[in-house]
């Protein structure tokens, strides 16, 4: 069984501590290295993905896109040693975000990221501020790596943190639900398209 299939059939419920809904005045949508180079992973939760920009966007709430990328070895930092150099290089196809979501996403709203939490050596948190924002809703790829990575980030600066788990995928289902049991632990409250929905417009996606 694939992990798409299996998130179907697996309710994010059973992790579930807190329950809140995001604001959408004071919040911002984070899409987290949707790329060619992750697209087994994302090709999955790909119309999850742009059902929560639509909704977001229809909810007038700023939508940021991250995309992973390299451009010399000074900028390798610890990924290069880890990975063996199996990196995401510059101006290659693989860098580029999905076709499906790249033409969704706005040149002001793209940033370029070098390492897992896309606040690290970007200009993510100023650009939240400027627009107000208190609150982040986190998908995108990979669950336990940048997702995570960028939500516990967002947490300890003091954002309040939604973390998707329908719109958000990794390698495995192992990885990817025992980020959702640390989120709704210690960092985040959990989200789906429905309850975004729900939550945004009162009502849910049929």
């Amino acid at each position: 069984m694939s992990m798409a299939s299996s998130l179907k059939c697996s309710s994010y419920k059973k992790y579930e501590i807190r329950k809140r809904d995001p604001n959408p005045k004071t919040s911002a949508l984070l899409v987290i290295d949707m790329q060619n180079y992750f697209s087994s992973m994302a090709k999955p939760i790909l119309n999850n993905a742009i059902t929560t920009i639509n909704l977001c966007r229809q909810a007038s709430i700023p939508v940021f896109f991250t995309r992973h990328c390299h451009k010399s070895p000074a900028d390798y930092g610890m990924l290069g040693e880890w990975w063996d150099n199996d990196l995401i290089f510059d101006g290659t196809v693989d860098s580029e975000l999905i076709p499906e979501i790249g033409q969704l996403a706005r040149a002001n709203e793209v940033v370029e990221k070098n390492t897992y939490s896309a606040f690290q050596n970007t200009r993510l948190q100023d650009m939240l501020l400027e627009k107000g924002v208190e609150e982040v809703i986190v998908t995108g790829v990979m669950t336990n790596l940048c997702c995570e990575t960028t939500a516990r980030e967002a947490f300890v600066k003091g954002f309040r943190v939604f973390f998707s788990t329908d719109a958000t995928a990794t390698s495995d289902l192992e990885l990817h639900e025992a980020t959702l049991k640390n989120m709704a632990y210690g960092f985040a409250y959990l989200v789906d398209c429905k309850g975004l929905q729900q939550g945004l417009f009162g009502n849910e996606i049929n």
